[in-house]
């Protein structure tokens, strides 16, 4: 090598570029697409297995919401945090967003109120030994979501549960095949 080459690969420049592409490369996600069986939940008790009130009180403590699934059934109040310890959330994709132009008349409520300006991502139920919490997926036709929360009833990398705000909202939902895009942590 000759003595030029040599000091344009010493040269601050030269290094700073060789950082910042070393970083790139190493901040790039592996991106990969699964068609999975997904399911539509939302936070009442029939999906969510509670019931309100207990017999015990004579069903007096109607406030009180009891888990009527699995060993805690009865022992335990359901209180509609994930698994991860987070509460439930349904996708919003913000104001600058390509749902914003397919669907301008939601443009005034964002502009209104604040916490719908800024994007969120919502709640999604997967097997964790596939996908730990953490996990960002993108379902079509519902928006981008975390595994934050895993049920008995989701097992295999082929099963997801996604949160919806309403019952009336989940049962359109129901049950889909789709093409999901998984982004690792």
């Amino acid at each position: 090598m000759n003595h030029h080459a040599s000091s344009i690969l010493n040269s601050p420049f030269s290094i700073c570029l060789l950082a910042t592409a070393m970083l790139l490369t190493l901040s790039c996600r592996h991106v990969e697409t699964r068609r999975m069986e997904v399911t539509a939940y939302c936070g009442c008790g029939e999906c969510n297995s509670y019931v309100r009130g207990r017999w015990l009180h004579l069903k007096l403590d109607f406030w009180n919401r009891y888990i009527t699934y699995g060993p805690n059934a009865y022992r335990e109040h359901y209180t509609a945090r994930t698994a991860a310890g987070t509460r439930l959330r349904t996708p919003n994709p913000g104001l600058l967003s390509l749902d914003t132009l397919t669907h301008p008349w939601r443009i005034p409520g964002r502009l209104l109120l604040p916490w719908r300006i800024l994007p969120r991502r919502g709640t999604i139920a997967a097997d964790t030994d596939y996908y730990p919490f953490g996990t960002v997926m993108h379902v079509p036709g519902w928006g981008w979501g975390v595994v934050e929360d895993r049920g008995s009833a989701i097992q295999g990398p082929d099963r997801l549960d996604l949160f919806f705000r309403s019952h009336r909202a989940a049962n359109r939902w129901g049950r889909r095949h789709v093409t999901v895009e998984i982004h690792r942590p």
